[in-house]
């Protein structure tokens, strides 16, 4: 099943339209103070300026409408925005989509991790060793805000975070394995990597696999 293209992917939009499905009609400063304190903004993006270009967008996407003009003595006005029928069946699909259909989102550390073979195996070690005191950092405050917020919101409000916390715990347990092998030399094609390094050059046992590959990819596509 795949995801269909859609007009705004944006995730702020979504939640946006998320919280207009609860209330009549919301204030954008008051959307995101609701995210704010629902603790979103560690799986949201939030800042005041995005978000109302976010809302001006689903506007013009027939998403969202101007529900009312609140004017209040010399204040500017405050411009209140509800959900339409047809935001509500975006977001429903939209919602649909991201829970049952898993997208790879080409994460950054992965990137690296595809190409860290042009840095020596020592840089790497101690560049993983960094990651991972950091990731252990991160993921202790995030277990204190976990915790501050489980004293006030539900956790159904708080999976997001939950998931988050475990993804972090995973990586740190993946690097600590990664490094131990790298440590006790049982690392597949580690010596290869140590040769590129002090030789300047790719191994031939490389570059044979490469060729493999090249002749086996060949071969299917006839």
């Amino acid at each position: 099943m795949a995801v269909r293209r859609r007009k705004l992917n944006n995730p702020l939009a979504l939640a946006v339209m998320v919280l207009l499905s609860e209330r009549p009609s919301m204030h954008p400063y008051e959307i995101a103070q609701t995210l704010r304190r629902r603790g979103k903004e560690y799986s949201i993006k939030i800042n005041y300026g995005s978000l109302y270009t976010v809302v001006q967008n689903l506007e013009k996407h027939g998403f969202v409408e101007v529900s009312e003009v609140q004017r209040q003595g010399n204040r500017p006005e405050r411009t209140l925005y509800a959900l339409t029928a047809t935001g509500r069946e975006e977001m429903l699909h939209w919602m649909a989509d991201i829970v049952s259909v898993p997208v790879h989102e080409f994460p950054i550390f992965e990137t690296a991790l595809s190409l860290m073979g042009v840095l020596p195996p020592d840089e790497v070690t101690a560049l993983l060793e960094q990651r991972l005191s950091t990731l252990e950092v991160q993921a202790a405050g995030l277990r204190g805000v976990l915790r501050k917020l489980c004293e006030t919101l539900p956790r159904m409000f708080l999976v997001e975070t939950e998931y988050q916390l475990h993804m972090m715990d995973a990586e740190a347990e993946w690097v600590r394995g990664f490094l131990k092998e790298i440590a006790e030399g049982t690392l597949s094609g580690l010596d290869g990597w140590r040769s590129l390094h002090s030789t300047g050059e790719v191994p031939q046992e490389w570059r044979d696999l490469e060729e493999d590959h090249s002749r086996t990819q060949s071969a299917d596509a006839h």
